[in-house]
């Protein structure tokens, strides 16, 4: 007799319909100390609060969720994953159709105020 045991647990597998990452919060400073460049809160321009939504929010979470919008539109170029293939939403943002994910925080400040 074979001293194997198998799993009747069955296998689950990632589903493709899967809901996007939501972007996280970036942390509120401590009571009493400046926020850093990255909590400081900003309103984004009329193109950029298309992709990410309206109201101030801080850079480190305009840039997770455009990253959240990039992935669940599938915007990455599938050859090169640094680089991002725009939409029409992203290309009033970037002001061209494809960019580096290293120029984007640049394209992204200009909509930041």
């Amino acid at each position: 007799m074979s001293s194997k045991t198998t799993s009747n647990k069955p296998k689950t597998q990632a589903s493709k319909d899967a809901e996007p990452v939501k972007a996280a919060k970036i942390a509120k400073p401590a009571k009493g100390n400046k926020p850093n460049a990255l909590q400081q809160p900003l309103k984004p321009s009329e193109e950029l609060a298309a992709v990410v939504g309206e109201g101030e929010l801080a850079r480190g979470e305009a840039v997770s969720k455009v990253w959240a919008y990039i992935k669940a539109n599938k915007l990455q170029n599938p050859k090169d994953g640094r680089e991002i293939l725009a939409d029409d939403k992203l290309r009033k943002v970037f002001g061209k159709d494809k960019v580096t994910m290293f120029e984007m925080n640049k394209h992204l400040a200009q909509h930041l105020k």
